[in-house]
């Protein structure tokens, strides 16, 4: 069974018009189209945010970490 939850949010006039032009163009004006284009808009955001941060996090590895006396990086993180 597939969980869902209620969501009121205020959003610009013309973000909310733009996004309903958009999601009736994909899915049609049938029952639950807002929030099926809702929840693939909501998925892709996220997923891109969480590629963003392991990007940085890959990124501040490579480039080593300093911590007061110990400095190391990727590598040597791996080794241990």
């Amino acid at each position: 069974m597939v969980m869902s939850e209620t969501m009121t949010v205020n959003v610009k006039e013309e973000v909310a018009s733009e996004f309903r032009k958009q999601a009736t163009i994909k899915y049609g004006k049938k029952k639950g189209y807002l929030g099926k284009a809702l929840t693939e808009a909501m998925g892709e955001w996220s997923k891109q945010r969480k590629g963003n941060m392991e990007n940085q996090f890959l990124e501040l590895l490579e480039a080593g970490i300093k911590m007061k006396k110990w400095e190391f990086n990727r590598e040597e993180l791996h080794e241990r």
